[in-house]
């Protein structure tokens, strides 16, 4: 509601008087009509201010109850809203709107000093900390935006039009007067300067918060904690930065966590990420990418879907030229506890990396992989990842830790663990590892490939494992695809078959979390250049289409791989060609769950059960270990992946059955 203000009467000023109030210049005081004064004392004003009513109470934790109003306190230049409560400020608060319902408690200092966008505009020199790949940061910015203009400096014109939209919209945010938003709780508070802050954001403690904003709303109220250090920063919805956390030069995304003293500097973190204990330094954290330990720096990076085990670390120099190189774990990529990475390197998608890894490996083109140092040398073994049980509960596991609640989702997030993206890499795995094997002979004890070993008995897992994923990939595009279409003839199924959307053949491209054809995100480039897509918002309309259409274009890519895999002629295409491929599908789904279902019986070993029932008998340790982890059988993942098999098999008969009912 826009109240009507009004000048201070006479016995109003009067009354302000006898409450300890002063002014500079009582003419500029104005008041909402039916403002009740008794509740404005020992509080100093300058410049121009706006009152409005003080007719609520906040109930505090403990069941303390404090009236609206304004006590102990310094404004200059400050619009309060209705019923807030501002009390014992040790310095002022200047150049502020302040929304309604705000409690603001026992702060040192809040104030706009200068012309200011707020955080927005400023440049993140993420991967490399002596610059080339910065990324200017504003409210709006999305982990895909974000990617093209960091990692596209190949197009020049791309990235300077990007960063153009982002002064642009900073542009627009810049003003000489700060926002704190309604409902708004901000106590023990330090040093707060150039600082927006919206709606429902809780400020606890915060020890300084410099030249930033605060995207709170009512959907995904932001929490700031104690303790908490901000310095040149975005911290966008649904998130909290809690107990110590140091930032600076950062842009924090939608339900982001980060706590337990952690530092970053020059740092993206996109959807879902969480930082706790370690340090950061110009890294990209795509969505979901995850670090918990004390030990663990992750340093000039790029990274998503990650879990960064104990003592995780990397160098981006090699003692030459400084820190000029980078790295960059595909989605889904995990380091176990003590890991090292020389960069630059590249790790597959989904893959695995233990121990040391010294010479600079590529393995972008073999996703689902271990690689592992064995008396320093780097050992790849291709595919393996897709029999792990810690795969596939990873995929189940990111959908149901969304935190975002804010209706408005800024990062366009693909969970799928198969998509054109991996399927693409794993074909061109295989052809690798058939080269490797007809150039170096059948025989041979290992293969080198980019500075990684891969043992013979590897080579000929990975291509058999490739093969089952593809083959399962594309019959769950088959089977979707004619689920709800006519397929009584031939000539029914080949006429559903057809892609009916004409993009998605080609290279696919992972755009931080974002699946797409990379035609796509050329269009999109382009769109930009010429000035189709106009702004921030125009793009992030464009990249969330491009993510509805994911299945679309999914199928039209799967379409012409299903033809060049299976040796199939699109117009002679029989009921009898997709029976044989849903079968194989059933087999190779059969197959992986089986795998799983092992590699999950291992955590039920003897050897697992190691530490349990202490100073008992055997006996003793396997009642302790069924007490705590509960019996194989019976454990829910476990339960899962046998009905995945159940329920599969049936689809699979099902689909069957369809394409020979009319025969």
């Amino acid at each position: 509601m826009n109240p009507t203000y009004r000048n201070l009467r006479a016995q109003e000023i009067s009354q302000l008087s006898q409450q300890g109030c002063t002014a500079t210049d009582w003419q500029t005081v104005l008041v909402a009509e039916g403002i009740d004064l008794q509740h404005v004392r020992h509080t100093r004003f300058s410049g121009n201010i706006r009152l409005g009513l003080f007719e609520k109470s906040f109930t505090m934790p403990g069941g303390i109850c404090k009236h609206s109003g304004i006590s102990m306190a310094t404004l200059h230049n400050v619009t309060v809203g209705h019923n807030c409560c501002i009390e014992n400020i040790k310095n002022y608060i200047a150049n502020y709107e302040i929304g309604d319902d705000t409690f603001i408690e026992n702060v040192d200092i809040i104030l706009v000093d200068k012309p200011t966008a707020f955080g927005n505009g400023i440049e993140v020199s993420v991967l490399i900390e002596t610059g080339g790949r910065e990324v200017v940061m504003h409210e709006k910015l999305s982990a895909h935006e974000a990617y093209i203009e960091a990692m596209y400096r190949h197009r020049p014109e791309i990235v300077a039009k990007l960063q153009e939209m982002a002064h642009a919209f900073a542009k627009e945010k810049t003003s000489e007067t700060g926002t704190i938003g309604s409902n708004v709780t901000i106590v023990d508070a330090g040093y707060i300067k150039n600082v927006n802050i919206g709606s429902y954001a809780k400020i606890e403690g915060a020890g300084r918060l410099k030249n930033g904003t605060i995207v709170s709303n009512e959907h995904a109220p932001v929490h700031i904690g104690y303790g908490v250090v901000l310095d040149d920063f975005i911290i966008q919805s649904g998130s909290h930065i809690e107990d110590g956390t140091m930032l600076s030069r950062c842009f924090v995304g939608q339900g982001c966590v980060m706590g337990h003293t952690y530092s970053a500097t020059d740092s993206l973190f996109f959807s879902n990420c969480q930082g706790e204990n370690g340090e950061a330094c110009a890294i990209f954290a795509g969505p979901y990418t995850v670090t918990h330990h004390k030990s663990t720096l992750l340093i000039a990076g790029m990274f998503s879907f990650m879990n960064a085990g104990s003592g995780s670390n990397q160098s981006n120099h090699m003692y030459k030229l400084g820190p000029i190189h980078q790295g960059h774990l595909e989605r889904g990529s995990k380091t176990t506890s003590d890991s090292y990475i020389l960069w630059p390197a590249r790790i597959g998608a989904f893959s695995l990396v233990m121990g040391r890894l010294v010479g600079n490996v590529d393995s972008s083109n073999m996703p689902f992989s271990y690689l592992i140092e064995q008396k320093g040398r780097t050992y790849l073994a291709p595919a393996v990842n897709l029999k792990s049980v810690g795969t596939i509960r990873d995929a189940q596991k990111w959908p149901k830790r969304d935190k975002r609640t804010d209706p408005e989702k800024l990062d366009q997030i693909n969970f799928n663990l198969l998509s054109p993206y991996t399927m693409q890499k794993a074909i061109r795995g295989i052809k690798v590892l058939k080269h490797l094997r007809e150039t170096c002979g059948e025989t041979s004890e290992y293969f080198s490939y980019h500075n990684a070993r891969i043992e013979n008995h590897a080579l000929q897992k990975g291509i058999s494992l490739y093969n089952t994923a593809i083959t399962k990939f594309l019959g769950n595009s088959v089977i979707n695809r004619i689920k709800d279409r006519p397929c009584g003839t031939d000539e029914e199924l080949r006429e559903s078959l057809k892609p009916d959307f004409p993009t998605g053949n080609g290279e696919w491209v992972d755009l931080a979390g974002l699946i797409a054809p990379k035609s796509e995100v050329d269009k999109l480039i382009n769109d930009t250049l010429s000035g189709e897509i106009a702004n921030v918002h125009d793009l992030n309309l464009r990249l969330a289409q491009m993510h509805r259409d994911y299945y679309d274009m999914e199928w039209t890519w799967a379409y012409q791989v299903m033809l060049d895999y299976y040796k199939l002629d699109p117009e002679k295409i029989t009921r009898t060609d997709v029976i044989d491929i849903v079968k194989k599908w059933n087999e190779a789904v059969v197959s992986l769950d089986k795998m799983v279902y092992a590699d999950a019986k291992k955590e039920f070993s003897l050897s697992a059960k190691t530490g349990f029932g202490a100073d008992g008998s055997s006996f003793d340790m396997e009642r302790d270990f069924e007490q705590v982890r509960g019996l194989f059988e019976s454990n829910s993942f476990v339960k899962a992946v046998l009905d995945h098999i159940e329920k599969k098999t049936a689809l699979g008969t099902n689909t069957i059955n369809k394409l020979t009912s009319n025969e």
